[in-house]
């Protein structure tokens, strides 16, 4: 069975994409109120056993991390992963969101879209969701960079993943980041044909 490391996660019970169905689902957060299988840092991965995962799942996390940080987090991904897995990363799409503030003509304060959580202010996007910021008290829940699709790619690359493939939409990047070319039938599990590709040259 193929197994996945899903970084950042929070809990279990936060749904993962469909085609993790049937993996093994190891969950790592830094906080231990959501039972993660690994209390861990996603900056100290390279203190893991290397090449146990077929994926690493992170979504939504690696924002939360000043930049060079972020390198640190992609390179311990690198290190965890099997040589032919992958990850699978999705962020906020900055590109985007600065697009609707002035097309919008929004406000830092004004609510870009209402979620199940409640209403998500466009200072949420940029800064960390300030609700659970405050409730929790924890500050790792703050977001301290931001992606735009060329730049997940940019960063990608250098730290582990020559190979990217990418989709945008609803303020949100999504990369399918490999170390080598995937076989034709992860390419077609992932829908992989259907994205943009950017491989190093």
């Amino acid at each position: 069975m193929p197994k996945f490391l899903n970084v950042g996660g929070n809990s279990k019970k936060i749904p993962v994409p469909p085609f993790y169905a049937h993996w093994e689902h190891v969950l790592l957060d830094i906080d231990p109120r959501g039972n993660p299988d690994v209390v861990c840092d996603a900056r100290t991965l390279e203190t893991l056993p290397a090449a146990t995962y077929d994926s690493v799942y992170c979504s939504h996390n690696l924002e939360h991390y000043f930049h060079h940080e972020a390198q640190q987090v992609l390179k311990g991904f690198a290190h965890v992963l099997k040589p032919d897995g992958f990850a699978f990363i999705r962020v906020p799409d900055m590109q985007e969101l600065m697009a609707t503030v002035v097309e919008r003509k929004l406000d830092i304060d004004d609510v870009l879209y209402q979620s199940p959580a409640g209403p998500i202010m466009v200072r949420d996007v940029m800064y960390g969701y300030g609700v659970e910021i405050e409730r929790s008290g924890n500050p790792y829940y703050a977001h301290k960079t931001g992606f735009t699709k060329s730049s997940l790619i940019k960063i990608l690359r250098a730290n582990g993943f020559p190979i990217v493939f990418t989709g945008t939409g609803q303020l949100e990047v999504q990369a399918y980041a490999f170390k080598q070319p995937p076989s034709q039938a992860m390419a077609q599990k992932l829908n992989l044909p259907g994205r943009q590709a950017a491989t190093a040259g």
